[in-house]
């Protein structure tokens, strides 16, 4: 559902090469994207009203409409019996967290959801390394910190009544989702957090490569272009957060280091799809004052996205997963409003516009 960049880049092309799906149809409000879409793909049907997916047409519905569409499009799909996978964010404040529990519930279908970036093999190196080597986990710091990558500035992403938020809610979902399976289902006692848009208003710190989903506004937007949060658990462990559209760097890095009481490791990528990367992933441990590279299986960009499709006809059958994918979306949104209501606290120093 949605045939946006995301939807025609990152979904619709993976699910018809994926051997374990049938595509059998698509949704867009868009004549033009639908048009185009008939045109690559001519023997899917094409739909302009997403109501007209039921149970008789598909068994899975992959929802990647933009941000304020996410919910209430997942929780028609879900009332009507369909399950639905749905791509981060997947809900924009905690209200519609519980529409999507209750929409859930209402007909025994299953809402599968969540952010790809736990499916890198990198990643999942890293998750393995901490488990076996750092001991207890005593402090995590997450980044994603891109130099030129403020998507459709001026578009429905610079809209905080459309996206939910600016990069916290774009990038920070995914490094939130690779904290999770490190620390498990916590509880944050402290949240604080601050954002800047320093870069919102700057044409050369735009996306190079990706195309725009809709006519640029006036102005740069309303949201953020970098948030930085600090989060202590109940039991003591603090995480470090960096989430930025835009920076002063010259490349794209994503940075996961977990400290231990036995060791450190630190895994240094680039999350996403974007060409400004420094090369392969980076997966080092050090303890006891030496540092050693942790060997993982190099993967080509994107393949996170495929091992992520694999996994859902798996997750979609079993029948203890109901309810779980809401629950830890609910834990996400409730740290990222936290966040938020931490930033509108202080008000930042008016900043001179970065050189262009």
């Amino acid at each position: 559902m949605g045939l946006g960049w995301a939807g025609r880049e990152i979904w619709l092309s993976r699910l018809v090469a994926h051997p374990a799906y049938e595509v059998v149809a698509v949704a867009d409000p868009s004549p033009a994207a639908r048009e185009a879409a008939a045109a690559a793909w001519p023997d899917i049907r094409v739909l302009a009203d997403v109501a007209d997916v039921t149970t008789d047409l598909a068994d899975l519905a992959v929802v990647a409409v933009p941000n304020h569409l996410h919910t209430p499009v997942a929780t028609g799909l879900l009332r009507r019996g369909v399950p639905v996978f749905l791509e981060k964010p997947v809900c924009l404040s905690s209200a519609e967290a519980v529409q999507l529990a209750a929409a859930e519930r209402e007909a025994g279908a299953v809402l599968l959801a969540g952010s790809a970036a736990r499916y890198r093999a990198d990643v999942a190196a890293l998750g393995a390394a901490v488990a076996c080597k750092a001991g207890e986990i005593r402090h995590i710091d997450v980044s994603w910190v891109r130099a030129k990558g403020v998507p459709d500035a001026g578009g429905w992403f610079t809209r905080g009544d459309l996206s939910g938020g600016g990069a916290l809610v774009d990038l920070g979902w995914h490094l939130l989702d690779t904290v999770t399976p490190l620390l498990g289902a916590v509880d944050y006692d402290q949240v604080l957090g601050s954002v800047s848009g320093d870069f919102l208003d700057t044409a050369a710190h735009r996306t190079s490569w990706r195309h725009g989903e809709g006519p640029a506004l006036a102005g740069g937007g309303d949201v953020e272009d970098t948030a930085r949060g600090f989060l202590v658990t109940s039991t003591g462990v603090s995480v470090a957060l960096r989430a930025s559209w835009a920076s002063h760097e010259v490349l794209d890095t994503t940075m996961i280091r977990v400290e231990g009481s036995a060791a450190a490791i630190s895994l240094r990528c680039t999350f996403g799809f974007s060409p400004n990367r420094a090369g392969g992933s980076e997966l080092l441990l050090a303890s006891a004052g030496e540092t050693v590279p942790v060997p993982f299986e190099e993967e080509p960009v994107g393949a996170e996205y495929d091992r992520q499709l694999g996994a859902l006809p798996r997750l979609l059958t079993d029948p203890g997963y109901q309810g779980r994918a809401v629950a830890e979306a609910r834990r996400t949104i409730g740290v990222i409003e936290r966040l938020y209501a931490s930033a509108r606290r202080y008000r930042p120093v008016p900043a001179v516009p970065a050189a262009v």
